[in-house]
This record gives C-alpha cells, structure tokens and sequence, in this order.
C-alpha cells in the first residue's frame, strides 16, 4: 500500500522537474531560432534536434499531469490544465505550419519556442 503514494510522489516530482526544463528549454530553442533566422552558423540539425526534444516534452507533461490527476483524484487549478493544454495544441499548429512558412521557419519555430516558454511559466505560477 505504501508503494502507490512513493510511486505518485515521484510522478509529481518528475511533473515539477520537467516544467523546468519545458520552461528553460523552450526559452533557448526559441531564442536559438531566432538568432539563426539572422546568423547562418547556428542553422543546422542540432537546432531541429534540440526543439524537437524540448516540445516533445511537452507531450510528456501533459500525459504525465494527465495521469497525475486520475492517478491521485487531485483537481489542480483550471488555467494549470489550460496552459498545457494550449501548449500541446501550439505544437501541433506550429507543426502543421511549417511547410507553408518555410522561408520563415526560424521565425515561426523562434517566436513558438518563447511563446511556449511563457505558457510552461504561467502554468507553473497558477499551479
């Protein structure tokens, strides 16, 4: 019995630890695109490489609050499910995109990664 709560403890504390690294991740993958929208040198694969592993995570946080909440029958704050929520959806439109802004896909990824950034920050302050 005891190992259930040690288990949920945990999936909280990982919750936390990556809403850190969705906040502080996303922040330099957009700040990244942004700077390679001017400078050639910072284009390349490890730029994609890196944004595509900072929202990804962002996957993960919703699938992990998801089971947070059934897990724990916990009602966290609404806007704290809105934000991630909204920050899942933003990836999707953000992908969905990218063929049809090629020209600017460092722009779109560089504004997206700060926007997401700002979200992962208001759901931590609201939570």
């Amino acid at each position: 019995m005891t190992s259930v709560p040690i288990f949920l403890a945990t999936l909280r504390d990982i919750h936390e630890g990556l809403a850190w690294v969705m906040v502080v991740g996303n922040g330099l993958a957009g700040v990244w695109a942004l700077a390679a929208h001017r400078t050639d040198a910072l284009r390349g694969r490890a730029l994609w490489w890196f944004t595509a592993l900072v929202q990804v995570i962002i996957a993960v946080q919703v699938t992990l609050g998801v089971g947070l909440v059934a897990g724990q029958d916990i009602e966290p704050p609404q806007f704290h499910l809105f934000y991630g929520f909204v920050a899942l959806i933003t990836v999707g439109i953000v992908y969905s995109y990218r063929q049809s802004l090629r020209p600017h896909r460092h722009l779109l990824y560089g504004f997206a990664g700060l926007f997401l950034m700002g979200l992962s920050i208001r759901a931590m302050i609201v939570a």
